[in-house]
């Protein structure tokens, strides 16, 4: 599934991550958590787990972010979303995001599920923009520091086949 879209000058496009994306998806992991995932984790996801799904987002060609998912009967969970340093504050993040909803609808989900550091409000104000809402918070969730993670869902139905929210 690809989908391109002119963004402020830019040619966005999304597509399906491959195996040779796994090392440049590792410099943005790199750039984006405090653990990141190895690449072997995103070459297990690719190859060997059926309910793994992974977009890529170019931006004039070049891979600018990507998202993750598994999809579990009608439930997708985000696993990880990211977007490189250069191509922040642009509202990519939230575009990257809105294709993984409406990828996710596509393949039948009705409900997506994410957990977001307590303190990443930033990114907090995203997932509510595009209709999540807390649900609780898993204490301690990030090995790095403790941290606990609050827990945002979101109700797929209510977003339209353009990825756009719906009343």
């Amino acid at each position: 599934m690809e989908h391109a879209e002119r963004v402020d000058g830019m040619t966005v496009s999304f597509r399906s991550m491959r195996l040779d994306d796994i090392d440049t998806i590792c410099e943005i992991e790199k750039e984006a958590f405090p653990t990141p995932w190895s690449a072997g984790a995103f070459h297990n996801e690719l190859t060997n787990n059926d309910f793994a799904h992974y977009l890529v987002m170019e931006v004039d060609g070049e891979i600018a972010g990507y998202a993750g998912m598994w999809l579990i009967m009608d439930e997708a969970h985000v696993t990880n979303i990211a977007v490189r340093k250069p191509y922040r504050g642009k509202k990519l993040g939230e575009r990257l995001l809105m294709r993984l909803q409406a990828t996710a609808v596509f393949l039948g989900a009705e409900r997506m599920t994410l957990e977001v550091r307590v303190s990443n409000v930033i990114a907090q104000r995203l997932y509510a923009k595009l209709g999540f809402i807390p649900a609780g918070l898993r204490k301690g969730y990030y090995t790095d520091n403790g941290e606990d993670a609050m827990i945002m869902w979101v109700q797929l139905r209510r977003i339209d086949e353009e990825g756009e929210q719906s009343v």
